[in-house]
């Protein structure tokens, strides 16, 4: 962060602003009720006094003793916070005042800006946070009135070094455009219905991240933000080199194994054994000192965990050594942005060679309607382009008849799709394995007899002598005479 800038307090803010608000100047923060702006007027001040500034908050509406309450329960020390409190008090309900010769607003608005003038040549504030400027309409006789008061009193602040955060509260009645162009920058925090969202509208002297960002209220530490990923930002080089499974005829049917920094899809209908056979992929990194991670949105950590000892994959012995982290997550209590966070985190502090989603059903309930190929492709490309492998669960919903590799647009994001299936030979369901894609090098144009057992996954010997495997419609090859 260089030393024009000011930490917001928020570090996934900092991130969008491109390293914090520029010194000395003037911002607006806009919003609805509930979406988080005095919460952000808080951190803004909080940062100032963790970095020795001076901060001061300026309520024209709640009390400070609200404030200060509301602080405390979201986790906020505002002890060192200075407050000028210039709310109404209940003095001004009981007392019965009449003005005959100036207005109300005239009357109330001079001691109001000398309590404002007193104050801030007293303490010298280096922060500033205003609760809220709309306040100062209603002290103005005119739009005019209104407009040269503010500009005097950004003015006034600025010329004594304060950065000043304030708060707007539009209306049809009272719309704040006037406020949009006096600011230095516009912070706009959105509630639209089961999520929050925070977006920079203008950042003068400063480049930003756009677009619109998941903004997140937490009791015990206030706002996170989580920005909007931008896969070209990031990259790293590596080797390409293919990714055995440790399962010989597994790695024969793709002539080698998956290829570093790709994205595999593992296809097939509810317990054909897709989780099983990207754990095997897990299982043998594991034994090269690779750490992976898996992300169940569909199924309990306790639930793998077991299942996978079971079978002869020791995700305990993986999860103690540090190859493995095993991480449950409630789609509908994580957001796409703050997945990403999480992802990231695992990858670039933790250095995770191998990611799977297990499943893309499963994540796609954290996304809005029509938003899940453009989220899952920016998450693909950036993990590609770090390096990381990454594997897909795909369930579909067909469990015999024509076959569909998937249902939900994605095939063109994956270098490889593996899939497996149901089939039946000799009046018993079996499962049967192949490839159906691999941009990276050729594979077995075949299928394989695939089995779970106490041992491990076993695959058959090639399919040769059925035909049909793919339609559900098996028969046996004629035989050439």
């Amino acid at each position: 962060m260089s030393e024009s800038r000011l930490s917001i307090g928020i570090p996934g803010l900092d991130r969008i602003l491109y390293g914090g608000l520029i010194a000395g100047g003037a911002y607006l923060v806009r919003g609805g009720p509930g979406c988080g702006k005095t919460t952000l007027g808080l951190h803004f001040l909080l940062a100032g006094q963790a970095d020795g500034d001076r901060p001061l908050y300026i309520t024209l509406g709640e009390s400070e003793v609200q404030i200060r309450r509301n602080g405390g329960l979201m986790g906020f020390d505002l002890s060192g916070i200075e407050f000028l409190d210039l709310s109404p008090r209940p003095e001004f309900f009981t007392e019965f005042q009449t003005y005959d010769i100036f207005s109300t607003a005239e009357v109330e608005r001079d001691p109001i800006a000398r309590s404002i003038v007193e104050r801030i040549e007293a303490f010298q504030p280096r922060r500033v946070f205003v609760d809220s400027m709309t306040q100062f309409r209603y002290l103005a006789s005119d739009g005019f009135q209104f407009r040269k008061q503010v500009l005097s009193f950004l003015r006034f602040l600025q010329e004594r070094g304060a950065t000043v955060l304030f708060v707007s509260e539009s209306s049809s009645e009272f719309p704040d455009n006037d406020l949009q162009f006096m600011s230095d920058g516009i912070i706009n925090l959105e509630f639209p219905g089961r999520e929050r969202f925070v977006s920079i509208q203008k950042f003068r002297g400063s480049d930003f991240y756009r677009g619109s960002h998941t903004l997140k209220l937490k009791a015990n530490c206030g706002i996170e933000v989580y920005p909007r990923l931008v896969s070209g930002n990031y990259r790293q080089e590596f080797t390409s080199e293919s990714i055995p499974s440790g399962i010989p005829e597994i790695d024969e049917l793709l002539h080698g194994g998956i290829e570093r920094g790709t994205v595999t899809i593992v296809t097939g209908p509810s317990g054909v054994g897709k989780t099983t056979l990207a754990s095997q992929f897990m299982k043998e990194a594991a034994g090269r000192g690779e750490r992976s991670v898996v992300y169940l949105f569909d199924e309990a950590e306790e639930t793998f965990l077991n299942r996978c000892e079971s079978i002869n994959i020791p995700v305990l012995a993986m999860k103690q050594r540090g190859t493995l982290s095993v991480v449950s997550i409630e789609p509908l209590m994580v957001s796409p942005d703050e997945f990403t966070e999480i992802v990231r985190r695992e990858v670039e502090q933790l250095s995770a060679r191998i990611v799977t989603i297990d499943s893309i059903s499963g994540y796609r309930l954290s996304i809005p309607s029509g938003d899940l190929v453009r989220r899952l492709h920016v998450l693909c490309q950036y993990l590609r382009n770090m390096g990381v492998t990454v594997i897909l669960v795909n369930e579909t919903e067909a469990i015999t008849g024509d076959f569909r590799a998937t249902e939900i647009g994605i095939y063109y994001i994956a270098d490889s799709i593996i899939f497996l299936k149901y089939i039946e030979l000799e009046h018993e369901i079996r499962k049967a394995i192949g490839i159906l894609k691999k941009r990276m090098g050729d594979f077995e144009k075949i299928l394989r007899e695939f089995q779970i057992t106490r041992y491990g996954i076993k695959v058959g010997n090639p399919l040769r002598h059925l035909h049909g495997l793919l339609s559900g419609e098996i028969s046996k090859a004629k035989r050439k005479t």
